[in-house]
């Protein structure tokens, strides 16, 4: 399952990000049968306000956010404008902010990110099984 959105740049575009997540984590549930861990519809939406976050304050333009789900995995793809490529930094306790790649890379099982013709394209890969010994929410229910 796959869905693509076009997030704006105004002051809800983060919210508006995860608030996708949600509904296609529930419709991932409820028509697919996936199982999705709490953790790791936690980690989804950190991954995406992490990335939405750094498009927005890096990327002039357009941001566009395509979500997929197989039952292994969420794969969280962002497309921005810059041109850049991001670098995570140097691991440093004492700085404030600019994490967020750091971040990203420390969640994720596989993070992938391409130069395109225009921009940049960044996918994340979160694992839905819990670790071995963590009972999944869905598992309780």
């Amino acid at each position: 399952m796959q869905a693509s959105y076009a997030l704006d740049a105004g002051d809800g575009c983060i919210a508006q990000a995860r608030h996708h997540v949600r509904v296609f984590l529930d419709r991932a549930v409820a028509v697919c049968l996936v199982v999705v861990p709490a953790r790791a519809r936690d980690l989804t939406q950190l991954v995406v306000s992490e990335l939405v976050t750094n498009a927005l304050k890096y990327a002039p333009g357009p941001v566009t956010m395509k979500l997929g789900i197989t039952v292994e995995r969420v794969e969280v793809t962002l497309w921005d404008s810059a041109p850049v490529m991001p670098v995570a930094r140097t691991p440093d306790p004492g700085r404030a902010g600019q994490h967020g790649l750091e971040i990203v890379k420390a969640v994720s099982a596989y993070l992938v990110i391409r130069p395109e013709s225009s921009g940049k394209r960044i996918t994340a890969h979160i694992a839905l099984p819990d670790p071995p010994g963590k009972a999944s929410l869905h598992h309780l229910a």
